[in-house]
């Protein structure tokens, strides 16, 4: 009995420990400016990939080194995702070699995957996106989406909360949301540090959301 109980207190310690951890982490800002950022950027299949390419047009150098992460069998943003970066190249003459990389994990979630079984491969590809993300350390994380996403987002979080490295999270929503966020948007909007939203309905409906009218 006392035994269980000693457990019990403990169990019960960590998890308030963990919950102030993330708390801290939540509400915690990183100050002060510098010359460049690290930022990893989740791509998706199909149009979330067009989106996140159209936001990262609007970006300066400054945000360096730029790794993006997509799904194992996603060639098709791969394929994209290389070409922005050589014309990007090309536009800018200071550019001798665009400094990007591409890594890939496991989909979370493949279409028609049961929601049971969805459970599981999440789970797999969270563990393989925490090294990923712990190898990178990035300053900045930037999604827009896809399932891919929310693994990484964790991961990113987990980051913070273990005291090796305050990681921001940006999420935008996509455009195609109007009325309703996505899965993935309603699983990371209390966890990221900044939700934006591309519709007025959203902002009514979500009002910590930001609003900044269509961005893409």
């Amino acid at each position: 009995m006392a035994g269980a109980l000693i457990l019990a207190a403990a169990g019960g310690a960590v998890a308030v420990f963990l919950a102030l951890r993330l708390w801290a982490v939540l509400h915690s800002r990183v100050s002060g400016p510098r010359e460049s950022l690290s930022l990893l950027v989740v791509a998706g299949s199909g149009g979330h990939t067009t989106e996140i390419l159209r936001l990262l047009e609007s970006l300066s150098n400054a945000y360096s080194p730029r790794h993006y992460v997509i799904a194992d069998t996603d060639e098709m943003s791969a394929h994209k995702i290389n070409s922005f970066e050589l014309n990007r190249a090309d536009r800018d003459p200071s550019t001798t070699f665009p400094e990007y990389f591409i890594h890939r994990i496991p989909r979370s979630r493949e279409v028609h995957q049961s929601w049971l079984s969805t459970v599981l491969t999440t789970l797999y590809s969270m563990w393989l996106s925490f090294p990923l993300t712990h190898r990178v350390k990035p300053d900045l994380v930037l999604c827009n989406g896809p399932g891919t996403c929310v693994p990484i987002c964790i991961s990113a979080l987990l980051l913070g909360i273990l005291g090796i490295k305050k990681v921001i999270i940006v999420y935008v929503e996509s455009i195609c949301r109007v009325e309703d966020l996505s899965l993935s948007g309603k699983i990371l909007f209390h966890l990221s540090d900044y939700f934006i939203v591309q519709w007025p309905t959203l902002k009514e409906k979500y009002p910590k959301s930001v609003y900044l009218g269509r961005i893409v």
